[in-house]
């Protein structure tokens, strides 16, 4: 398994991580219809909890950023989440864009443009949950045998199913 470790905490002290939150999104077609889900597991307890919902018209992307928001959404009380994730768009998101787009009103440079944020609500809503939460992100490969990431792969795509 490759992963990417990234610590999305201000502070320079070692985080120890109460939560690992697993997610996924997916779509039939892009656009088209999508699912996302998530696997909340308090490593120390072995409790879990998943969610899943999906879309009749949407994007990967979008049901990416859905997956995380739903999750972190989830928790009662601020934690100490890592974050383990194959989307390359929410884990750049995360560390590079959204900085950016912060400071820029959340527009983004499209050519010689300002362009709105795609899934800026998303994003916003993301954001302030990061906010609250201390996260680290962790990217996995998808569909490499990533007992957790092929668990929710599987509850997107039965959450998308129900559009087809």
């Amino acid at each position: 398994m490759t992963t990417t470790n990234l610590q999305l905490t201000t502070d320079n002290e070692p985080t120890v991580h109460d939560i690992h939150l697993y997610t996924d999104g997916g779509c039939s077609g892009n656009p088209g219809p999508g699912g996302w889900a998530f696997l909340l597991r308090h490593p120390a307890t072995g409790k879990e909890k998943q969610g899943s919902g999906g879309a009749p018209e949407t994007t990967n992307n979008r049901m990416e950023l859905q997956a995380v928001v739903e999750g972190l959404r989830t928790l009662t009380q601020p934690s100490s989440v890592e974050l383990f994730t194959d989307s390359v768009y929410v884990g750049k998101g995360l560390s590079e864009w959204m900085p950016k787009w912060k400071q820029n009103g959340w527009r983004r440079k499209e050519g010689s443009r300002w362009a709105e944020v795609k899934n800026v609500d998303l994003w916003q809503t993301l954001d302030k949950l990061v906010a609250t939460h201390k996260v680290k992100y962790t990217r996995v490969a998808g569909h490499s045998g990533h007992e957790e990431n092929d668990l929710v792969d599987r509850l997107a795509v039965a959450a998308y199913q129900q559009y087809l």
